[in-house]
């Protein structure tokens, strides 16, 4: 072969070489969204849809990432737990997106567990939960219990002086989980089992006026009542209608919610609510100017002047630019280069502060206590002075204490024994013994 051959089959490969990683960098980042559009949580989830869509067109007209725009992928698992597995391996398999932004409930959370783990996935799980868990592909971007339930549970002791406590919840995992942490840790603070009422609905309840009046007539014993509230979706409208409908103000039975901001509220009148709290990380009323900012992004994307922002749209914000910072650092969209990457991570929350990613692969975060206000809107009554890392294992739990969660090399394990010094099972697994 002539020199000149050579020199023509080397350039041809050359050209060939540029061809393919110019389609690359022009193959776009695809982002899966994995909300309820439709069923009970639909009030709810919808609107972090919206959010992540709208995160995505932003950061497309920054320029992307790595030289390449994002795409969305939209599905519907419609507030259907078994379909969230199913539309998960849809967009990991079928789709092949590159992350994904979704689910609320954290049944849907644990039915996706599985599929994201055995396809190596990423999720970013935007809302408060019941800790108890750490997936190597999962980013907690919402509370761990020690970034809202035990501060609520302080707040109302301390400075409300509550000596009974409701705690109210829908019956899955979360509400009963969350409330065994809290009634191990209010006995452990020295409140009796017979000042602790516990009372689960199913999804969507609607019929609210005898639970009501048995919050009433266990109120009235002379102690000072309240509930702890983690109902979930619609059924919170109707729980909030019944309290109106009794009679119970803020100043004798307080509510504190941590599943109600101001997407639950808008569809209700507020009037006769005003005063009853909500524990979150981030209320719309926060002053900052990164606060601002969003809202008015959000204004403008909407359309909707009216339009109201809340937490789990916060954390998304937060589990969006980690990821996008993350897939910078890694110089790739590998997910095991990216879950390198993103430990260490720190972006601007919307309080004014940062979230740092954790090796536990929960975040840090502020801890707001807000009164519900006649327009709707939280005025913030409490916060934390600085932010709180979240637990993955909770101290209150006898299975739990001992373990703690460290993705980072060598140990990598989200349920490292620290008296065993051994690792347990993932969280996939996990999910999985606990759906047989």
């Amino acid at each position: 072969m002539t020199i000149k051959k050579h020199v023509k089959l080397g350039l041809s490969a050359l050209a060939l070489s540029v061809s393919l990683n110019a389609m690359a960098a022009e193959d776009p980042i695809k982002v899966g969204i994995l909300h309820s559009l439709s069923g009970t949580m639909a009030i709810s989830e919808t609107v972090l849809k919206d959010t992540v869509e709208m995160l995505i067109e932003k950061q497309n007209a920054e320029g992307g990432v790595l030289g390449r725009q994002l795409e969305a992928v939209v599905v519907d698992p419609a507030s259907n737990w078994p379909l969230f597995a199913e539309k998960a391996r849809e967009l990991l398999a079928k789709e092949e997106v590159d992350v994904i932004f979704g689910n609320w409930t954290s049944v849907s959370r644990k039915s996706v567990l599985p599929v994201v783990e055995e396809l190596n996935g990423l999720l970013f799980y935007p809302v408060q939960y019941e800790g108890e868990e750490s997936s190597e592909n999962v980013f907690y971007t919402g509370a761990a219990p020690n970034q809202q339930a035990i501060p609520a549970v302080n707040y109302l002791m301390n400075e409300i002086g509550v000596e009974r406590w409701v705690l109210a919840g829908t019956d899955y995992v979360y509400p009963r989980t969350t409330n065994k942490i809290l009634e191990t840790y209010l006995m452990d603070m020295g409140v009796a089992k017979e000042d602790i009422m516990i009372n689960y609905t199913p999804f969507g309840h609607s019929d609210w006026q005898n639970i009501v009046s048995d919050i009433k007539s266990f109120g009235s014993a002379g102690k000072k009542t309240a509930v702890v509230s983690t109902i979930n979706g619609d059924a919170n409208v109707p729980f909030y209608r019944e309290l109106g409908n009794q009679g119970i103000s803020a100043s004798d039975i307080p509510v504190v919610a941590f599943s109600v901001g101001e997407q639950e509220l808008s569809g209700i009148d507020t009037g006769p609510l005003v005063g009853h709290l909500a524990a979150w990380n981030y209320f719309m009323s926060v002053d900052s100017d990164a606060n601002y900012d969003f809202i008015d992004q959000w204004v403008a994307h909407t359309g909707d002047e009216e339009a109201v922002t809340n937490d789990p749209m916060e954390a998304h914000y937060i589990g969006f630019n980690m990821y996008v910072e993350a897939v910078k650092k890694a110089g790739t969209t590998d997910v095991d280069a990216v879950k390198d990457a993103i430990i260490g991570v720190s972006v601007p929350n919307l309080t004014g502060g940062y979230a740092a990613m954790m090796p536990n692969h929960h975040i840090t975060k502020p801890v707001l206590i807000g009164e519900i206000q006649d327009n709707g809107q939280f005025s913030v009554v409490w916060e934390t002075p600085s932010t709180v890392a979240g637990d993955a294992w909770s101290d209150y739990l006898p299975g739990s204490r001992d373990l703690i969660a460290d993705w980072r090399k060598p140990l990598f394990c989200g349920t490292f024994n620290t008296v065993t010094g051994k690792c347990g099972a993932s969280a996939g697994q996990m999910a999985a013994e606990e759906a047989e």
